[in-house]
């Protein structure tokens, strides 16, 4: 009897889901797939109404946490993501920020709890893939570090995941988009990106079309509108939108199956297996 086939994607905050895999999760929950989204924290960094930034007079984290919960929620629906699993930790911040130092926060939470947390769910859900960020968070950002320790190792401990992926963004094709951006006059809300932005496209092994989903994407973006001033995206022309959020790129950290070397599916070689 074959095993259902199963997606989880193991993320920090309530609207990490959506940018780097809002597309596959809506794209294979159409196809049957069971999609589930792990979030780890909920959020309490985040911006408060208004934009009351962590730190300033009136930032609630409390009232942060059931704000951005609220909008997951959205999000998913409209993403067709099945199942979503909360770990509850507190969000850490950014690199520097106060909330580093909580001894609650996320990066600072006994590592094997958080393993045996993950692994359950692993045990529970038996996902032939696993998507999360890569060693350094993507962007370097501490929970999105802690949630790639933690799935790594729940993934090892529990020998369930066939193949783990870690998101990407393509360096050349980001570029190009910054270039074409500023070559319309519509880069001015952009900086300037580092030469080592992203990921070299050598090193990328997967990219998924997922231009069908890019208005649920675009939907479950406007979903964490406590968040718009951090979703730059939004205020660029629909355009570019398009361009940025209709394909999905991944980095194959491990395959025990045997996919081809470079594809365009997150379960080559398990479809008929």
């Amino acid at each position: 009897m074959k095993r259902e086939l199963t997606l989880m994607a193991v993320h920090a905050h309530p609207d990490d889901e959506v940018l780097g895999t809002g597309g596959i999760f809506a794209r294979y929950a159409e196809e049957g797939i069971r999609t589930v989204l792990v979030t780890c924290t909920n959020g309490e960094q985040g911006d408060g109404p208004g934009g009351v930034k962590p730190g300033d007079p009136g930032h609630d984290e409390a009232a942060v946490s059931a704000l951005r919960l609220e909008e997951l929620n959205d999000s998913v629906t409209h993403l067709g993501i099945a199942h979503v699993e909360l770990l509850g930790y507190r969000d850490s911040g950014m690199v520097g920020w106060e909330g580093n130092q909580a001894r609650d926060a996320f990066a600072n939470v006994p590592f094997e709890e958080a393993v045996g947390r993950l692994a359950a769910l692993m045990e529970h859900y038996r996902p032939q893939v696993v998507v999360t960020y890569d060693e350094n968070g993507n962007y370097g950002h501490p929970d999105h570090i802690q949630a790639n320790r933690i799935a790594l190792a729940a993934a090892e401990a529990t020998g369930i995941p066939d193949k783990l992926y870690y998101t990407a963004v393509p360096r050349e094709r980001i570029a190009e988009l910054f270039a074409y951006l500023r070559s319309i006059g519509a880069g001015d809300e952009v900086e300037e990106l580092p030469d080592d932005f992203g990921t070299p496209e050598e090193l990328i092994t997967t990219v998924v079309d997922v231009a069908p989903y890019v208005e649920r994407k675009r939907k479950a973006l406007r979903a964490h509108a406590s968040q718009g001033e951090n979703i730059f995206l939004l205020r660029m022309p629909e355009e570019i939108q398009h361009r940025a959020l209709g394909y999905e790129a991944f980095v194959r950290h491990f395959d025990r199956v045997g996919g081809a070397e470079r594809e365009d599916d997150l379960f080559d070689g398990l479809r008929d297996a």
